[in-house]
Order: structure tokens, then C-alpha cells, then sequence
């Protein structure tokens, strides 16, 4: 790893890194800003006295879980398969995965309101969860699949001799070694479903499965625009995310950039 030694050298680096960060940082503190603004802290409270947002958080949380245990399982399992694993024209499944990546999730509304119908999941959390796995799995797979292959092949070998299947060399090989790109994926889907608006807006009709992505709509309306609420919801929901994040920091950077540069 590249270390800067002279104070110059250092100086300027941290000028750039915070140059850097300036762009992203000032929304945040606008937003904080706009969300005292007014009332102060009576915006933050008019959001929790809304009725409904112990169920957007419930919404929010199951939709979130049940993605990340899809995605985070389906992705291990799929990059080992990839990375470790004879299997003939892996490389045309790999990359006929990645081109999902090109379709954005506006284009693929139609076919799946149509499919959820058709499967009879429509109006429930499984129309919202799977195609949010759907959507997430290409790219985790993308960077856990780099990840698997800094695994050295000499674990399986001697494993292969201890007598291991493969399952158990998936288990007691790759599970340990994946933790810091598995807290990536986690922290990345959590952001991901929860943020997410566009398909539980349109594939969720029910009041009470709704997320908190919604919680906004509560102060605007055709004769009412308050945003100082909603912006103090949009930082109330935003805090299980900014926790998780926190939780897993270590995890989360040591796996993006191992999966990065391996």
C-alpha cells in the first residue's frame, strides 16, 4: 500500500480528500439545516406523531431483511460457483448476469407488475423483495466473485484430501474468508431496498405494507408543501441506514477494496 511520508505530500492529500468529499457532504448538511428550520425540532416530532410509521418502518425492515438473506446467499453461493467451481460456459452465464446491469429499474416496471400478477404476489412484500434481490445480485456477484478469487486454491486442495465436500469446503473455506465483502453486500442492499421508492410505490397498493420511502407524502400535498417535515423524514429515515453503516465500517471498506484490487 502507497503511504505518504513528507508533511506537504500529506497536506495535500487531505485538501484533495476533503475537496472530494465537499460535493456529497453538503447535501447532507442542507438537509439537516432545512430539517430545523421553522418549527425546529417540532418537524421531527409532527413526523413520529404520524400514525403510520411504526408500519412504514415494519415494511421497511422486513422488505430489507428479506433482501439481504436472497441476495447475500444467492451471491456467495453464485461467486463460489463462479470463482472455484468446473462448470462448463460459467464465463457466458457470468456475463449474460452482468448484462443485467445495463436495465434500469424504469424499464423493467411493465414486465414486473405483469409477472407479479401472474404469480399471484402482487400488493404483498414478496412483489417488492424479489425483484430487489433481482436487482441487486448482478453487481454483488460483480465483487464478490473478485473477492472469492483471492482465495488461495490450496485450501480446496487440501480440504479436497481431508475427505471435504464441496459444500463444506464452501462452508469452512470461503464463509470465514468472505466476511468483509459479505458486510459490503449487506450494507449496500440495505441501502438499496431500503431507499428504495419506485417498486413499492407501484407494486404495493396496500396502506399498511407500505415503506417508509412514502413517510414524505404525508406533508405534501395539492393544497400543502411543507418541506421542513419533509426533509425531517427524509433524515429520519436515513438513520438505520447511517447505524448499519457504522456497525460494519471495517467490514464494509476492507471488502470493497479487497474486492477491488484482487
Amino acid at each position: 500500500m502507497f503511504e505518504a511520508r513528507r508533511v506537504p505530500t500529506k497536506l495535500l492529500l487531505q485538501l484533495l480528500v476533503t475537496l472530494l468529499t465537499i460535493p456529497y457532504l453538503f447535501p447532507l448538511v442542507v438537509m439537516v439545516q432545512g430539517s430545523l428550520s421553522g418549527e425546529g425540532w417540532g418537524n421531527y416530532r409532527a413526523v413520529l406523531e404520524v400514525g403510520a410509521i411504526g408500519t412504514f418502518f415494519k415494511s421497511s425492515v422486513i422488505i430489507s431483511a428479506a433482501t439481504i438473506v436472497i441476495t447475500l446467499t444467492l451471491t456467495m453461493l453464485a461467486s463460489f460457483g463462479f470463482s472455484k467451481l468446473r462448470i462448463r460456459n460459467k464465463e457466458v452465464f457470468f456475463w449474460m448476469i452482468l448484462a443485467a446491469l445495463t436495465l434500469p429499474e424504469v424499464v423493467l416496471l411493465t414486465p414486473l407488475f405483469a409477472t407479479t400478477l401472474a404469480i399471484g404476489v402482487y400488493d404483498t412484500y414478496w412483489a417488492v423483495i424479489l425483484p430487489l434481490a433481482a436487482l441487486q445480485i448482478p453487481f454483488t456477484v460483480l465483487i464478490a466473485r473478485r473477492f472469492v478469487d483471492g482465495v488461495p486454491d490450496a485450501l480446496f486442495d487440501a480440504a479436497r484430501i481431508d475427505g471435504a465436500s464441496t459444500w463444506i469446503a464452501f462452508r469452512s473455506i470461503v464463509l470465514p474468508m468472505t466476511r468483509p465483502i459479505a458486510a459490503a453486500i449487506v450494507v449496500l442492499t440495505l441501502i438499496g431496498s431500503w431507499n428504495s421508492y419506485l417498486l413499492p410505490l407501484v407494486l404495493i397498493q396496500d396502506p399498511a405494507q407500505q415503506t417508509v420511502t412514502l413517510l414524505p407524502q404525508f406533508f405534501v400535498s395539492q393544497f400543502s408543501n411543507d418541506q421542513t417535515k419533509v426533509l425531517a423524514s427524509a433524515v429520519i429515515t436515513a438513520i438505520p441506514e447511517i447505524i448499519a453503516y457504522l456497525c460494519l465500517q471495517g467490514l464494509f471498506e476492507r471488502g470493497l477494496s479487497a474486492g477491488a484490487i484482487k
